[in-house]
């Protein structure tokens, strides 16, 4: 199914056909202004975690791309601006309710992927340090949103969560954006391959927690078997 057969299938089911979960469904019936929202709560709001942010990024720039057939035609500019909008100023109201609530906003929570990116958002600062934590987590789902509330409860200075995340938020958005446009321009008719194609980024978000996951069962199997 072509995106204008999407499109058309939308608009006979009305505006309550709205899926918050497919980035073509939010575009076509928010525009640029539920890039921002989307992305202020996925970062900032404990309750966006389910949110698709990389999807849609990348989403948006393949219709801002001049003669696309997708359900709508979005501005290069106003795409970026909203993300940047919704991106940052999202990751530092996270970093403000974790130096407000700390942990107790998690621990309300009975989400068992919240708390398992909860572990992984810690991990990375621990492991990678403050400032490589933050722009990292910026790619990985479910932990660029526990990431921000966590290192404000773990009190990370602001002066270092403030500059990183903006650092992280501008090449997260902007380098999605700009891929997704660039890939529209350089493949003629891409629309039709649309789906396929934002699933490819979907998977491609989530490699880093598989191969997480795949390293720690790794680790386990040799612990067991070395006792």
């Amino acid at each position: 199914m072509t995106w204008p057969d999407l499109a058309a299938a939308a608009q006979a089911l009305g505006p309550q056909a709205v899926n918050v979960l497919d980035a073509g469904s939010l575009l076509s019936a928010f525009g640029a202004l539920g890039i921002a929202v989307v992305l202020f709560a996925e970062t900032g709001l404990l309750v966006g975690f389910f949110l698709p942010g990389d999807s849609l990024l990348f989403t948006a720039g393949l219709l801002c791309v001049p003669g696309n057939h997708g359900p709508v035609h979005l501005s290069l500019p106003q795409v970026l601006c909203a993300a940047v909008a919704g991106a940052l100023p999202g990751a530092q109201t996270g970093y403000l309710l974790g130096r407000r609530g700390g942990r107790a906003l998690l621990a309300r929570s009975r989400s068992r992927k919240l708390h398992e990116g909860a572990a992984k958002a810690e991990e990375l600062l621990e492991r990678y340090g403050h400032a490589k934590a933050i722009v990292l987590a910026r790619f990985v789902p479910i932990v660029r949103t526990v990431l921000n509330p966590m290192a404000g409860a773990l009190n990370v200075p602001a002066r270092v969560f403030t500059p990183w995340q903006v650092i992280g938020g501008l090449v997260w958005t902007v380098g999605l954006v700009l891929a997704g446009y660039a890939l529209g321009s350089s493949v003629p008719n891409v629309d039709r391959y649309l789906l396929p194609i934002v699933a490819l980024v979907v998977l491609v978000s989530l490699a880093p927690l598989a191969v997480e996951v795949i390293r720690r069962r790794g680790g386990r199997t040799s612990n067991g078997s070395s006792h």
